[in-house]
């Protein structure tokens, strides 16, 4: 890489820096003097970035004066927060009590399966997220899976592996 370019990213990071300082700032303000603002104001972060970035934490922290302790107690407390950014494709895998008892984990193995063998293939690793969440409320559908907002229903191994490919264009 010559000068001129690592100039140029480096230019570029730090005018990121400084437009996430602001709206940082501009979130907080929006919230502050109200109750139960970190929530709010986690929310409006993870709304704005798809998660809670280590330095975004760290800006909040230095702009509300409290501790990245409290931040993280919080982030952490909340199962919807998240600390890494998110796939390109969310699945999330229903483990409510009928699709559990339907064969969810089934699904989720196999959804490991085909994204470890994905990404053996040379597959990007961020390109799906999985994640066990509470009942959807499709119980009617079970076992069932929502991917990027779009539920799926009645799924077995098989199907959810023709989801996956589906999803990948492939």
């Amino acid at each position: 890489m010559n000068t001129k370019s690592a100039d140029a990213e480096l230019g570029n990071i730090l005018d990121w820096v400084e437009r996430m300082r602001k709206r940082v700032c501009e979130i907080a303000r929006e919230w502050e003097g109200r109750e139960g603002n970190l929530i709010m104001i986690l929310h409006a972060i993870q709304n704005e970035f798809g998660y809670v970035p280590r330095g975004v934490a760290n800006e909040l922290s230095r702009e509300m004066g409290i501790s990245m302790a409290r931040i993280y107690e919080v982030i952490t407390f909340y199962h919807y927060f998240r600390l890494t950014p998110p796939g390109n494709h969310t699945v999330q895998v229903c483990m409510g009590t009928a699709c559990y008892l339907k064969g969810a984990e089934q699904l989720r193995d196999e959804l490991e399966r085909q994204l470890k063998l994905m990404e053996a293939s040379g597959g990007r690793k961020d390109e799906f997220q999985v994640e066990n969440v509470r009942c959807i409320g499709c119980c009617g559908m079970a076992p069932a899976v929502v991917v990027d907002g779009e539920t799926h229903g009645r799924l077995c191994p098989d199907k959810v592996k023709a989801v996956v490919k589906q999803k990948r264009g492939k």
